[in-house]
C-alpha cells in the first residue's frame, strides 16, 4: 500500500469519524432548545399557526412568537414582539384573521394579523390588560376579559400604604367586548385609527355586567352568537374556585342566568354545534376530594335544563375537550400515553383514538382536518395533522432536527412491587451507549403533583441535568409513584393519608428492584424532585439512609407549618383528611421534619424566595433542622421567584448547583461554577 492510498484511506475514515460524531449537550445546550406548542388550524383546514419559544439569554427570558404553515410549504414567523411574546392565537371563523396576545405596551392587548403576513393590528388598548377572548360566530365582534383593580384598595393605599387582608386582596374579570370590522380592515392605506392603534368611537370597547361582583374565568359564545356562556368564581383567589358556576349571558337584553350551582365546582367546556346544549364538567357537592378524584361531565339541554352525565365508565380525566359536528374530542393518559379520546354525546361512552404519536400535547378542530401537537420517546414536540378517521398524520415542524447526532436519553419503561405489593411503573433513562455488564450510579429524579406524571422523553430538564448525568455513565428513575395521573382514581388515591410514607415505599422499591436487577451500584444512589417531588425527597432524607445525596426543591418539609401557609389549604385536608387541630398524629406522620434527627443524607434546598404554594418557611425549616443536626446541607433561594424557576439564567444556576451537589457526593468531585 503506497502512502498516498493510505492517505486516502485515513482521510476517508477521519471523515466518516467526524460525520457520525455525537454531541455531548451542555447545560445551555438542553436550556436553549426552542420548544413548539398551541397548534390552532384555521377553519377551512387551510393553515395552521403554532407557538414557538427560544431562549433569550441577553434578556433573561424565554420568547414567545407564532408561527405558521399553510401545510405544503416550510413554516415561517409571523409575529415578532420585541421584547415580550405573542401568545393565545385564535383564528376567526373566516379564517381570514389570525387574533393573538401580546405585551407591546406595558399590558397584554388583543391584536390581529392576516395568515399571509403583514403588520398586525392593534385592536384593544386595555387599561389592565386582555387575559383571553374569543370571536363571535360571525366574526363582528370579539368578547374579551380584563382585570380590574379594586379601586377601594387603591384608596386606601393613598391613605395607608401597602398591605392585604388575607384573602380579602382580590380582583374581579370583566367581560368586554369590541366590534372587529372586516371591511374596515380591507381598505388601503387602512384608517388612521387602526394604523395609529387607537380606537375611535366606531371600535370604543363595551363592558357588560358592570355591577357583577365575580371573577370571570372563561366564555364561550353560542353557535347563534345570541348569548355567551361564562364560567365564574366569586373572586380571584385560588380556592375560590370551589364556588365556580357557570351562568348565560344574551348579549341583546344584557341579561344573565344561572346554568349550573352546584356547592363545589361547576366548569364551563363546549356548546354543543347546534346550540341545543352546553358541555361542563362538575364536582357535584364533592368538596372533598376535588385534588384527586376523577372529574366528572355532562350535557346541559338548553331547552329543558336538564343534566346527563357523560363518560361515566372512564377511568382517568379527560382535558382539552372540543365538541364537533363529528363528536365530543379530547384527551386522556393511559399510564404514559395521552391519546385522543371521542366521547359519544348519545350513550356517553369513551372511545380511545390510537396514533403513531405516544404523547398528545394539544390539538383544535376545522371542519374536516385536526391539527395537534405530539412527541415520541425519542422526539421533542412537532406539529402535526390528520383527519378524523385518524388513519394517518402528516409532520409539519422539524422540531426533533435541533438534537441530531446529539447524546440524549434512552428510554424504557419498568415496572416493580412496592412495599405494600401495590404495582408502580417508573421511566428508567440509559446512555446511548449503556452496557449491561455495568452497574451504574444512580439519580433518581420526582415529578411534582403528586398528580404529575413522568413520561419517556430525550432530553428531560428543568434544573436537573439528567441528559448529562446520563452522559457521564448513570442511571435516570423517574418513579411514577401512587398519586401520579395516568393510573386511575384508585391509584391517585392510594396516598390519601399516606403522604410521604407510602411515596417513599415506592421510590426505596425502585431502587431495590434495580439492586436486584444488577444495574445499580448501591453506593452511588441519589434523589431529587420538586414541588411534590421535592417534599418526597425531604421524606427520604430524614426516613432513609439509602440515598448519598439528596436535593430538595421547593418541597415541604412540615405540614403544619405548610397548612398554615400555602395559598391552597384544601389541598391539605383532602389528602391528610383533617387538619393539624383534629388529627396532630397524621400531620407528624407525614412530615419529613419528625424524623429530623434521624437524617444523614447530606442534602441541597432549592426554593424560590416567593413562593405561595409551597411557601419558603418549609426550607427554611428543613434547612436549620440538618444544620442543627450536622446533616451536611446547603439553603439556595432564587431571588425574585416564586413556585417554579421560569427564567433561563436562574435556571442554568439551579442546574449548576445540583451538577455540583451530586457529584460531590457520589462522583467525590468538587466543581467550581463557572465565571464566564
Amino acid at each position: 500500500m503506497n502512502q498516498y492510498t493510505l492517505l486516502f484511506i485515513l482521510s476517508l475514515f477521519c471523515c466518516s469519524y467526524f460525520s457520525f460524531a455525537q454531541h455531548e449537550p451542555t447545560f445551555e445546550d438542553i436550556l436553549s432548545l426552542q420548544a413548539i406548542s398551541n397548534a390552532q388550524i384555521s377553519p377551512d383546514g387551510n393553515y395552521v399557526v403554532y407557538q414557538h419559544q427560544s431562549t433569550d439569554w441577553e434578556n433573561n427570558r424565554y420568547d414567545r412568537e407564532l408561527w405558521i404553515s399553510d401545510l405544503m410549504n416550510d413554516p415561517f414567523q409571523l409575529t415578532n414582539t420585541k421584547d415580550g411574546s405573542s401568545s393565545s392565537p385564535q383564528w376567526s371563523h373566516d379564517s381570514r384573521w389570525i387574533g393573538f396576545l401580546a405585551n407591546r405596551s406595558g399590558k397584554n392587548q388583543l391584536y390581529v394579523i392576516r395568515p399571509n403576513g403583514g403588520e398586525a393590528i392593534q385592536v384593544t388598548t386595555s387599561e389592565e390588560g386582555v387575559s383571553s377572548f374569543e370571536w363571535s360566530p360571525d366574526g363582528k365582534t370579539i368578547a374579551y376579559l380584563q382585570s380590574k383593580e379594586n379601586e377601594d384598595k387603591k384608596k386606601e393605599e393613598d391613605l395607608y400604604g401597602d398591605f392585604s387582608e388575607d384573602e380579602m386582596d382580590y380582583s374581579t374579570n370583566q367581560l368586554w367586548t369590541v366590534s372587529f370590522n372586516t371591511d374596515r380592515l380591507t381598505r388601503y392605506p387602512l384608517p388612521k385609527e387602526l394604523k395609529d392603534s387607537t380606537l375611535q368611537k366606531s371600535l370604543k370597547p363595551k363592558l357588560h355586567l358592570e355591577e357583577s361582583a365575580f371573577y370571570i374565568n372563561s366564555i364561550r359564545w353560542s353557535p347563534d352568537g345570541s348569548q355567551i356562556a361564562i364560567e365564574h368564581q366569586p373572586n380571584s383567589n385560588i380556592t375560590s374556585f370551589f364556588d365556580a358556576d357557570i351562568s348565560l349571558y344574551t348579549v341583546k337584553d344584557e341579561s344573565l342566568k344561572s346554568l349550573v350551582s352546584n356547592s363545589s365546582y361547576d366548569g364551563l367546556l363546549d356548546w354543543s354545534p347546534d346550540g341545543e346544549f352546553i358541555l361542563y364538567t362538575s364536582n357535584l357537592e364533592d368538596r372533598t376530594t376535588n385534588f384527586y378524584a376523577n372529574s366528572r361531565y355532562f350535557k346541559l339541554e338548553m331547552a329543558t335544563e336538564k343534566s346527563e352525565e357523560l363518560a361515566t365508565e372512564f377511568d382517568e380525566n379527560i382535558n382539552n375537550i372540543r365538541w364537533h359536528k363529528k363528536g365530543i374530542y379530547g384527551l386522556a393518559l393511559q399510564k404514559t400515553t395521552n391519546n385522543f379520546v371521542v366521547i359519544n354525546a348519545e350513550n356517553g361512552r369513551v372511545d380511545i383514538q390510537p396514533l403513531p404519536n405516544d404523547i398528545i400535547y394539544n390539538f383544535s378542530l376545522s371542519d374536516e382536518k385536526i391539527a395537534f401537537t405530539a412527541a415520541n420517546t425519542m422526539t421533542l414536540r412537532e406539529v402535526f395533522t390528520t383527519d378524523f378517521s385518524f388513519g394517518t398524520s402528516k409532520q409539519i415542524t422539524q422540531s426533533t432536527s435541533q438534537i441530531n447526532n446529539w447524546l440524549v436519553a434512552q428510554s424504557e419503561m419498568i415496572s416493580w412491587k412496592s412495599k405494600d405489593g401495590e404495582l408502580i411503573e417508573g421511566v428508567l433513562h440509559k446512555p446511548q451507549n449503556y452496557d449491561p455488564s455495568k452497574k451504574y450510579p444512580l439519580m433518581v429524579v420526582i415529578h411534582g403533583g403528586p398528580a404529575g406524571i413522568s413520561m419517556p422523553e430525550p432530553t428531560p430538564s428543568y434544573v436537573y441535568p439528567v441528559v448529562q448525568w446520563l452522559n457521564k455513565g448513570a442511571l435516570v428513575l423517574k418513579p411514577n409513584y401512587r398519586g401520579s395521573a395516568g393510573y386511575g382514581e384508585a391509584f391517585r388515591s392510594l396516598n390519601v393519608r399516606n403522604l410521604g410514607v407510602g411515596d417513599a415505599w415506592d421510590v426505596i422499591s425502585g431502587v431495590e428492584h434495580l439492586e436486584k436487577e444488577g444495574l445499580i451500584d448501591i453506593d452511588k444512589v441519589a434523589s431529587m424532585g420538586w414541588s411534590q417531588g421535592g417534599y418526597i425527597s425531604a421524606f427520604l432524607t430524614t426516613n432513609s439512609n439509602l440515598f448519598k445525596a439528596i436535593s430538595v426543591g421547593a418541597g415541604i418539609s412540615n405540614w403544619m407549618t405548610y397548612y398554615v401557609n400555602t395559598d391552597i389549604h384544601p389541598f391539605t385536608r383532602q389528602y391528610l383528611k383533617s387538619t393539624p387541630w383534629s388529627d396532630e398524629k397524621i400531620y407528624k406522620k407525614t412530615s419529613p421534619m419528625s424524623n429530623i434527627t434521624k437524617a444523614s443524607t447530606p442534602t441541597l434546598i432549592q426554593h424560590g424566595e416567593f413562593d405561595k404554594r409551597v411557601p419558603v418557611a418549609n426550607a427554611y425549616e428543613l434547612y436549620q433542622g440538618l444544620q442543627d443536626n450536622n446533616v451536611p446541607s446547603k439553603l439556595i433561594i432564587y431571588k425574585g421567584f416564586g413556585h417554579g424557576i421560569t427564567k433561563p439564567k436562574e435556571r442554568l444556576a439551579a442546574t449548576w448547583h445540583n451538577w455540583q451537589w451530586i457529584n460531590k457526593y457520589i462522583w467525590n468531585e468538587e466543581i467550581e461554577l463557572p465565571k464566564e
